[in-house]
């Protein structure tokens, strides 16, 4: 089930990305990124009102100092993100900002290991490295591609 979800969770991140790039147009990417985010604040609070998930929490006690810290950080690292991610779109394509964005996925297996104690094995390696490759194929211009191959030939001298 987890798969579904993460596709689905794909997919409407790529909506997000689209809508995003066409609302950002005359809108400035602090303004929109606030406002996206207070609609997804009441949205969710819909969801989770009509789904019970209140019933029976409470804030001073529903969740340790541990659990409000972390997801707190949570919070402010996802709106950093957002931030950034709307600022790359508003000057970038929006097919070269999402495969940059999605290098995220990089820094989780860094951090992943660093924190979680995850193990890097030689796939996590091996995909890594096509994901930085296949997003440097997507987001560089030609000219910007091959000035990095050049440099990464004399780094290899």
């Amino acid at each position: 089930m987890w798969i579904l979800y993460a596709l689905l969770a794909a997919f409407t991140a790529a909506l997000v990305a689209i809508f995003a790039k066409l609302g950002l147009q005359n809108v400035d990417p602090t303004l929109a990124t606030t406002l996206r985010s207070v609609i997804m604040a009441m949205f969710l609070l819909l969801v989770s009102l009509l789904l019970g998930k209140f019933n029976g929490f409470t804030f001073s006690t529903s969740l340790s100092g541990k659990e409000w810290m972390l997801i707190s950080l949570a919070g402010i690292a996802g709106a950093l993100s957002w931030l950034f991610y709307f600022f790359a779109l508003k000057l970038g394509s929006a097919s070269a900002v999402v495969a940059i964005d999605r290098l995220s996925l990089v820094f989780v297996i860094i951090l992943a290991a660093i924190f979680l104690q995850e193990a890097i094995t030689w796939r996590a390696v091996a995909g890594t490295l096509l994901m930085v490759a296949g997003a440097l194929f997507i987001s560089l211009k030609e000219n910007e591609f091959s000035q990095i191959g050049l440099y990464l030939l004399r780094l290899l001298k």
